[in-house]
C-alpha cells in the first residue's frame, strides 16, 4: 500500500477541521478537565484520553500519523472514550454515537476520494456486550452470597477488567458496583470465581442437625 500524498493528508486535515469546527462538537475539541468537574473516577475509566484538537496538532506536525487508518483511530477513540463514560441513552452518549455514525461515513468516502480501502469493521472490544435484565439480577444476587473476603477478589478483578462499573464515594472508603455497567463477558469470566466462593461459604456454613426419631 502506498503512502498517502500531500493531497490525502490536507483532504484528512479538512475532514478533521470540519468535525471540530462543528457546534455540537465543542466538548471533543480540548482534553477532558476531569479534575476542574470533579470526575475522580474519570482516568480509572478512560485509560487514553484523546481529542480532536491533540489529533489536529499531530496532523500538523506530520511526524505523529504514517497512515490515515491511524487517525481514524484517535478520532473514533474520542467517541468511544465518552461512549464508555457516559451511559448509554445520556445525552453525551448519544451525541458521541451520532458524531462517530457521521464521522464513519465521511471518512470512508475519504478513503475513496484517496484511492484507499475502506477501514476493518470496528473489533469485537469496541462493543459493550450488554446483558439482559435476568443476568443482571443474577449477578448481582450472587454478590450477597458470597464472603467479603471473596466479594474483595472481585472487586479486584472489576477494577482491573470493567473499572467503569465502579463508583467510589468521595473518600474512597467504599465502593458501589453498578451492575448496568458491566459487560456479558466480565461476567463470563467472574462466575467461576464467584461460583466457587458460593460453594466455599457454603461448606463452611454449620450444618443443621437432624432430629433424632423418637426410640420405641
Amino acid at each position: 500500500m502506498s503512502a498517502p500524498s500531500e493531497e490525502d493528508w490536507n483532504r484528512t486535515m479538512k475532514l478533521v477541521d470540519s468535525f471540530y469546527n462543528r457546534p455540537e462538537a465543542e466538548p471533543f475539541r480540548v482534553p477532558v478537565d476531569w479534575k476542574a468537574y470533579g470526575l475522580t473516577d474519570y482516568p480509572h475509566i478512560i485509560k487514553h484520553p484523546m481529542d480532536l484538537g491533540t489529533i489536529k496538532t499531530r496532523l500538523k506536525k506530520k511526524d505523529h500519523y504514517q497512515t490515515l487508518y491511524q487517525v481514524n483511530e484517535d478520532v473514533r477513540l474520542v467517541w468511544r472514550n465518552c461512549m464508555t463514560y457516559n451511559a448509554d441513552g445520556s445525552d453525551f452518549y448519544t451525541l458521541a454515537k451520532d458524531l462517530q455514525e457521521k464521522w464513519d461515513k465521511q471518512y470512508t468516502a475519504l478513503l475513496k476520494d484517496c484511492r484507499m480501502a475502506a477501514p476493518a469493521p470496528p473489533s469485537k472490544e469496541d462493543t459493550t456486550g450488554k446483558l439482559s435484565l435476568q443476568d443482571r439480577r443474577n449477578f448481582a444476587k450472587s454478590l450477597f452470597q458470597i464472603s467479603k473476603e471473596d466479594l474483595g477478589r472481585v472487586l479486584v478483578e472489576l477494577e482491573q477488567k470493567c473499572p467503569q462499573a465502579l463508583k467510589r464515594n468521595a473518600t474512597e472508603d467504599e465502593v458501589e458496583i453498578n451492575v448496568d455497567n458491566i459487560t456479558a463477558k466480565v461476567v463470563e469470566e467472574l462466575n467461576p470465581l464467584i461460583n466457587n466462593a458460593k460453594k466455599k461459604k457454603a461448606a463452611k456454613a454449620p450444618a443443621k442437625k437432624a432430629k433424632a426419631a423418637p426410640v420405641k
